[in-house]
């Protein structure tokens, strides 16, 4: 999830997998994939920043899990030997 905040200054967690487009035109608009809409005090950067961190803190974690847990199920990306 990550942080945005509204005009009235309150703060709420959206699922980033779940926005279809981000608008700026003055202010930052945010639209789901189920129509809903955002009106947010971040710019557009800052949401698409937002995102990307979101994003990269997953793949990150998947990793980290990964080498902690051979076994995890995930698929190996070492050479295989003869």
């Amino acid at each position: 999830m990550i942080v945005v905040t509204r005009l009235n200054t309150s703060r709420f967690a959206i699922n980033p997998d779940l926005i279809e487009r981000i608008q700026e035109n003055p202010d930052t608009v945010v639209v789901m994939v189920n129509g809903a809409t955002y009106v947010v005090t971040e710019s557009m950067e800052e949401v698409i920043g937002l995102v990307m961190r979101y994003r990269a803190s997953v793949v990150s974690t998947a990793r980290l899990q990964g080498a902690e847990s051979p076994s995890s199920g995930l698929p190996s990306h070492r050479p295989r030997t003869p």
